[in-house]
Order: C-alpha cells, then sequence, then structure tokens
C-alpha cells in the first residue's frame, strides 16, 4: 500500500523515478530473462484488479491464478485464467473484519487458502495483523465463503510486511518483514489457533522482501523484492547459504510470485491496472557473490554487486532511498 504524498514531495518524487528510469536505460545490456511465449506469461486484464499484491497458483483449476488487491478494495478474493487473463471468480469473504492491507496469498497442504492481512507502511504500527483462511473452491464462479480469521504478533514488536508462504508439506505458515535495512522471516506456530493471539518468531535474516514462495515440493524458498529475487535450499525449517538469483523481469511495482503447480516455473506479478505477470523458468544458477558483511548464512545481499543488472538494481536502489526518507521526513513533519 502506497500513501499519498503532498503535491511537491510527489514531483520530487517523479522526478528521482526519471532520474533512475533514465540512468537505468543507458547501462548496458540487463541480465534479465526474456518473456516466455503468451502461453505461460498472461495479463490481468480485469479492470478491477488494479494493485494485484499476490499470487497463488490453483492445485484444482489448472492455469488458473488466485490474486487480490492492496487495498480499498474490500474482502474480495480473483480467480484469473492464465490463458485468457480474465477473472473467472470472485470470491466475497464473509467472517472477518474489514481488510486493511493485504498483501499477500499462499495455498496450504491442506487445500485452504491463506490470506495475509500482514501490510504496514506506517513503519510498523499496527500491534496486530490478520491471516484469512479458506477452502479453495471446487468450482469457479462468484461465490461468498466464510473464512477464518487469526491474529497475528511478531515476537519482537510490530514489523510491516508483505510476504506470506505456507509450507506445502509442514503446512507451517511464514511470514517476511519488509525493511530496507535488514527484513526477518518469521516462523508462526505449528497450527494457526483462533483461540488467542499468533506469535511469530524471527527466525532468519532476509534482503528487501515484496513477495514469497515455496516450491510445490517444499524444497525451495524463492523471495523477491523490487530488484532482484532469489531462491534458497529449505532445510530443517530454514533457508539455506547464499541462495542462487533468479533472472526476475523488471516490473516497476513487483509485488508477487508463485511457483507453477509443477514446479517448473516462477510466476512473477506487480501491481498496476492491465498488469503483466511473466513466466520465469526455474534453473540452477550459478553462484552469486558472498553476502554483505554481517548477513547470516542463511541471508542473502540485496543487490548484486556486479554486472549489469546490479549496477540498474543500485542505482534503482538509490532511487527507492532518497523516495523513502522523503515519505518519512514529510510523516514527522506531520506528527509535529
Amino acid at each position: 500500500m502506497r500513501l499519498p504524498l503532498p503535491p511537491a514531495a510527489a514531483s520530487a518524487a517523479v522526478a528521482v523515478t526519471a532520474a533512475v528510469v533514465a540512468a537505468l536505460a543507458v547501462l548496458p545490456g540487463p541480465a534479465v530473462a526474456a518473456e516466455t511465449p503468451a502461453a505461460s506469461s498472461f495479463t490481468i486484464s480485469d479492470p478491477r484488479i488494479k494493485e494485484s499484491s499476490g499470487l497463488a497458483a490453483s492445485r484444482v483449476h489448472p492455469g488458473v491464478y488466485w490474486t487480490h488487491n492492496d487495498s480499498d478494495d474490500g474482502p474480495y478474493i480473483y480467480a484469473v485464467d492464465s490463458a485468457t487473463g480474465r477473472t473467472v471468480a470472485r470470491v466475497t469473504l464473509t467472517g472477518i473484519g474489514t481488510p486493511r492491507d493485504v498483501e499477500a496469498i499462499s495455498l496450504g497442504p491442506d487445500g485452504q487458502l491463506y490470506v495475509g492481512d500482514i501490510g504496514d507502511n506506517r513503519g510498523g504500527t499496527w500491534d496486530h495483523v490478520w491471516i484469512y483462511r479458506f477452502p479453495e473452491p471446487k468450482q469457479l464462479g462468484d461465490v461468498t465463503v466464510k473464512a477464518t480469521q487469526f491474529t497475528v504478533k511478531y515476537a519482537d514488536g510490530a514489523r510491516n510486511a508483505e510476504a506470506l508462504m505456507v509450507h506445502p508439506v509442514t503446512g507451517r505458515v511464514y511470514i517476511a518483514s519488509k525493511d530496507e535495512n535488514k527484513g526477518g522471516l518469521y516462523e508462526g506456530p505449528a497450527e494457526l489457533s483462533t483461540g488467542g493471539t499468533n506469535v511469530f518468531r524471527r527466525v532468519a535474516d532476509v534482503p528487501w522482501v515484496t513477495d514469497g514462495a515455496f516450491s510445490p515440493d517444499g524444497g525451495r524458498l524463492a523471495l523477491r523484492g523490487y530488484f532482484t529475487a532469489r531462491t534458497y535450499p529449505w532445510k530443517d525449517g530454514l533457508p539455506v547459504g547464499e541462495g542462487e538469483r533468479v533472472d526476475a523481469p523488471w516490473q516497476g511495482q513487483a509485488e508477487s510470485v508463485t511457483y507453477t503447480p509443477d514446479g517448473s516455473t516462477l510466476m512473477f506479478g506487480a501491481e498496476g491496472e492491465g498488469s503483466r505477470v511473466i513466466a520465469v523458468p526455474v534453473t540452477v544458477a550459478a553462484p552469486s557473490a558472498s553476502p554483505q558483511p554481517g548477513s547470516p548464512s542463511g541471508a542473502a545481499p540485496l543487490t548484486e554487486p556486479t554486472g549489469s543488472f546490479g549496477k540498474g538494481a543500485l542505482v534503482l536502489a538509490a532511487g527507492l532511498i532518497l523516495v523513502l526518507a522523503t515519505k518519512r521526513l514529510l510523516r514527522r513533519r506531520r506528527e509535529r
């Protein structure tokens, strides 16, 4: 979710963005994957879906992907047919409160969809967030379902987060917080409970993350940000090593990722009306550079230090940091 900026700040942000894009344009040969044929990649055509912030591949309906808006939409989840880009179902959730900032969706081994109302762009001020769970519909079409609502808190205090992943074997839920300095991977309890607060505990450091997904066999964890994406071997409930870089596409407001049901492809999505979901075949990349000093073995560097893609990412990161700094300064002034 993006907070509105005053005109002067908005103009500054636009100027920074323009400069960043111009700088990126002169860099030679970015190492991003070309789009796969239209049968794999697709465009979301529903004008109601303006801020697609999560993706989950259906296991019941081949070629269908579940998504949702970021905010200001209501308790709705959409099923999009990748063959046509059209919405084939809209699920209205009941039995929950008013969604605040829905950022992620994941399908569990129990056949249920988990929706993460976990965003908090005000610097981690919500003392709790929510997860909604409901069975994946067997039939496609507009339907109203009663969802289960779970209250979530973090053991080390409030966090802004955009990534929620359900392990396809254990069913345990994980959340990755979003922070420009150092985010965290948080592990939920073995089973979520409606009887009280579900405390998520930090188990690893992660880079800037806007979404994540487990491979269908549970053996790898994919994490994406605005500039890079990596996959990590998953062992004993933790990501292992530095991970391998994935040639994720540049998508601007890059907000979502999921595996195809067979695990052969990663699907990358973004916010915006008529947004494109791009398929990138899964390959094992060459080992990347060592992590930044102080990073644990389970965390990856935020940006690649070498290569044209890494240079572009550094330029983009600098622009984003300037925009974030402007937002923070304005927020502090309003608080005074």
